[in-house]
Protein backbone atom coordinates (compact mmCIF):
# COMPACT_ATOMS: atom_id res chain seq x y z
CA UNK A 1 0.00 0.00 0.00
CA UNK A 2 1.24 3.63 -1.07
CA UNK A 3 2.04 5.63 1.91
CA UNK A 4 -0.61 8.67 1.83
CA UNK A 5 2.02 12.20 2.06
CA UNK A 6 1.21 13.88 5.40
CA UNK A 7 0.10 17.42 4.18
CA UNK A 8 -1.36 19.62 7.05
CA UNK A 9 -5.20 18.61 6.03
CA UNK A 10 -4.30 15.16 6.50
CA UNK A 11 -2.04 15.68 9.51
CA UNK A 12 -5.68 17.49 10.88
CA UNK A 13 -7.72 14.76 10.06
CA UNK A 14 -5.73 11.95 11.68
CA UNK A 15 -5.42 14.27 14.60
CA UNK A 16 -9.29 14.67 14.89
CA UNK A 17 -9.55 10.55 14.16
CA UNK A 18 -6.77 9.71 17.30
CA UNK A 19 -8.70 12.54 19.67
CA UNK A 20 -12.08 10.67 19.18
CA UNK A 21 -10.11 7.49 20.28
CA UNK A 22 -8.24 9.01 23.20
CA UNK A 23 -11.49 8.49 25.45
CA UNK A 24 -11.68 5.21 27.06
CA UNK A 25 -15.99 4.77 26.58
CA UNK A 26 -15.52 5.10 22.98
CA UNK A 27 -12.30 2.59 22.87
CA UNK A 28 -14.84 0.57 25.24
CA UNK A 29 -17.78 1.15 22.46
CA UNK A 30 -15.93 -0.14 19.37
CA UNK A 31 -14.76 -3.38 21.41
CA UNK A 32 -18.51 -4.26 22.29
CA UNK A 33 -19.18 -3.70 18.76
CA UNK A 34 -16.63 -5.94 17.35
CA UNK A 35 -18.28 -8.80 17.49
CA UNK A 36 -21.99 -7.91 16.09
CA UNK A 37 -24.13 -4.36 15.90
CA UNK A 38 -25.65 -3.45 18.50
CA UNK A 39 -28.77 -1.30 19.73
CA UNK A 40 -28.47 1.56 21.38
CA UNK A 41 -30.28 -0.39 24.95
CA UNK A 42 -27.87 -3.21 24.39
CA UNK A 43 -24.94 -0.69 24.45
CA UNK A 44 -26.06 1.07 27.62
CA UNK A 45 -26.86 -2.25 28.94
CA UNK A 46 -22.94 -3.65 27.96
CA UNK A 47 -21.19 -0.09 28.42
CA UNK A 48 -22.64 0.72 31.33
CA UNK A 49 -23.28 4.54 29.95
CA UNK A 50 -26.63 6.42 30.39
CA UNK A 51 -28.55 7.18 27.19
CA UNK A 52 -27.36 10.63 26.49
CA UNK A 53 -23.59 9.94 27.47
CA UNK A 54 -23.58 7.26 24.89
CA UNK A 55 -25.14 9.11 22.37
CA UNK A 56 -22.72 11.65 22.66
CA UNK A 57 -19.82 9.28 22.13
CA UNK A 58 -21.47 7.87 19.51
CA UNK A 59 -22.13 10.98 17.51
CA UNK A 60 -18.27 11.22 17.57
CA UNK A 61 -17.45 7.67 16.29
CA UNK A 62 -19.95 8.51 13.43
CA UNK A 63 -18.90 11.61 12.43
CA UNK A 64 -14.95 10.18 12.54
CA UNK A 65 -15.62 7.47 10.54
CA UNK A 66 -15.35 4.50 13.21
CA UNK A 67 -18.75 3.69 13.64
CA UNK A 68 -21.97 2.78 11.19
CA UNK A 69 -25.73 3.03 11.85
CA UNK A 70 -29.00 2.21 10.52
CA UNK A 71 -32.56 2.15 10.74
CA UNK A 72 -34.56 -0.58 11.42
CA UNK A 73 -37.74 0.19 12.70
CA UNK A 74 -38.07 2.35 15.72
CA UNK A 75 -34.37 1.08 16.71
CA UNK A 76 -31.30 2.59 15.92
CA UNK A 77 -28.69 -0.24 14.94
CA UNK A 78 -24.62 0.69 15.11
CA UNK A 79 -21.77 -1.62 13.82
CA UNK A 80 -17.74 -0.82 13.34
CA UNK A 81 -17.51 1.04 10.30
CA UNK A 82 -13.93 0.16 9.71
CA UNK A 83 -12.09 -2.54 11.42
CA UNK A 84 -9.10 -1.27 10.77
CA UNK A 85 -8.94 0.56 14.57
CA UNK A 86 -8.53 -2.62 16.00
CA UNK A 87 -5.14 -3.42 13.55
CA UNK A 88 -4.28 -0.04 15.70
CA UNK A 89 -4.95 -1.52 18.93
CA UNK A 90 -3.10 -4.20 18.20
CA UNK A 91 0.04 -2.20 17.50
CA UNK A 92 -0.31 -0.42 20.26
CA UNK A 93 -0.71 -3.09 22.65
CA UNK A 94 1.95 -5.06 21.48
CA UNK A 95 4.15 -1.84 22.54
CA UNK A 96 2.49 -2.38 26.18
CA UNK A 97 3.49 -5.46 25.91
CA UNK A 98 7.21 -4.84 25.74
CA UNK A 99 6.81 -2.18 28.21
CA UNK A 100 5.27 -3.83 30.68
CA UNK A 101 8.31 -6.79 30.29
CA UNK A 102 10.99 -4.37 29.82
CA UNK A 103 9.47 -2.81 33.27
CA UNK A 104 9.06 -5.88 35.23
CA UNK A 105 12.73 -7.03 33.80
CA UNK A 106 13.78 -3.95 35.72
CA UNK A 107 11.99 -4.56 38.66
CA UNK A 108 13.29 -7.71 39.52
CA UNK A 109 16.91 -6.35 38.79
CA UNK A 110 16.75 -4.07 41.39
CA UNK A 111 15.25 -6.18 43.79
CA UNK A 112 18.23 -8.81 42.83
CA UNK A 113 20.25 -6.05 43.56
CA UNK A 114 19.44 -5.86 46.87
CA UNK A 115 18.86 -1.97 46.08
CA UNK A 116 16.75 0.21 44.84
CA UNK A 117 16.73 0.62 41.01
CA UNK A 118 18.41 4.11 39.96
CA UNK A 119 16.03 6.71 37.92
CA UNK A 120 17.09 7.91 34.19
CA UNK A 121 18.19 11.04 35.89
CA UNK A 122 20.37 9.02 38.50
CA UNK A 123 22.23 6.84 36.06
CA UNK A 124 23.24 9.77 34.02
CA UNK A 125 24.15 11.73 37.34
CA UNK A 126 21.38 13.97 37.97
CA UNK A 127 19.78 14.51 41.11
CA UNK A 128 16.48 16.02 41.62
CA UNK A 129 15.79 19.63 41.86
CA UNK A 130 19.22 20.00 39.82
CA UNK A 131 19.30 21.10 36.32
CA UNK A 132 21.66 19.24 33.56
CA UNK A 133 22.61 22.92 32.19
CA UNK A 134 25.58 24.46 34.09
CA UNK A 135 24.49 27.32 36.31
Amino acid sequence: MARMALTRPVLERLADRFRALGECNRLTILSVLRPRERTVSELMEETGLGQANLSKHLAVLHAQGFVSRRRAGVHVIYGLADEDVFRMCDILCSGLEREARDWTGLLEAGRAGGGRARGAGEASGRRAGRSARPG
